[in-house]
């Protein structure tokens, strides 16, 4: 489904001046929190494709936020697909998300699998062929024995994949990251906390953040774009709506499944 949403496109995104541009010859794709929702990442990739061969342009990047694991129920078979190459004629980028962090500090600790297993780590460890603690409040010592099931099961490549991405990305007038910005804190000194975790302080602020911030990890209805943000996290785990931002020039509009 393709939907224009440039109408509601802020004439001052970013706080002030001219609205916020990618770099002139580029067409820039962010998508949202896939969430283990492969069916909806290969599907959304096709859209994206035929999106991109209707206005060719000299330079195609997708970006992904980040939270391509747990709560949906193809994990690995989403981290196996963006291993692959990129679309023919693309760049990918791919930022770091908190379930991804939380995934790669439950390899090394099994203390958090009790937290990372309510927000949706026990489907991503199904996903992998280990058992999931049962029971209602499993122990630490339950999830210990998931950790070295994993540690054992988890291809070393998707470690490694883990491991190398990014925290944020820029293009031309936007700074794209997981989950926002602290605000009265300059793009670069923001904390990996604060990239992956912010909520409230990020979304209520009318600050302008130097760049116009292009988000996952709260979960919106629709799209959302104010002056200083563009929200894409559309709840594809439960709503079978995957979201894609797509930037050219200084013209918005939004792809989804």
């Amino acid at each position: 489904m393709l939907g224009d949403y440039s109408k509601d496109m802020p004439r001052n995104a970013g706080g002030g001046g001219a609205p916020p541009a990618v770099p002139a010859g580029s067409r820039i794709y962010a998508i949202g929190d896939v969430h283990g929702r492969l069916d909806l990442l290969t599907r959304l990739h096709a859209l994206i494709a035929a999106d991109a061969a209707a206005a060719p342009v000299q330079r195609r990047v997708i970006v992904y936020l980040g939270d391509y694991i747990d709560r949906g129920p193809d994990s690995r078979g989403v981290v196996d697909f963006l291993l692959q190459p990129p679309l023919p004629g693309f760049e990918s980028v791919h930022l770091l998300g908190n379930h991804e962090d939380y995934l790669l500090q439950f390899l090394e600790q099994a203390e958090v699998g009790p937290h990372w297993g309510a927000y949706g780590g026990l489907a991503t460890l199904a996903s992998y062929g280990v058992r999931p603690p049962s029971g209602f409040t499993p122990h630490v010592a339950d999830f210990e024995t998931a950790r070295r099931a994993l540690a054992d099961k988890i291809p070393a490549a998707h470690v490694d994949f883990l491991r190398g991405l990014k925290l944020t990305h820029a293009e031309g007038g936007y700074l794209f990251v997981h989950a926002g910005v602290k605000p009265g804190v300059a793009l670069s000194d923001q904390q990996a906390d604060d990239l992956l975790w912010i909520r409230d302080e990020f979304l209520n602020s009318p600050d302008d953040f130097g760049a116009c911030v292009v988000h996952g990890h709260t979960i919106v209805e629709t799209p959302e774009q104010h002056a200083n943000r563009i929200a894409i996290d559309t709840g594809a785990f439960a709503t079978g709506t995957l979201t894609a931002l797509v930037l050219d020039g200084t013209e918005r509009r939004f792809i989804q499944t």
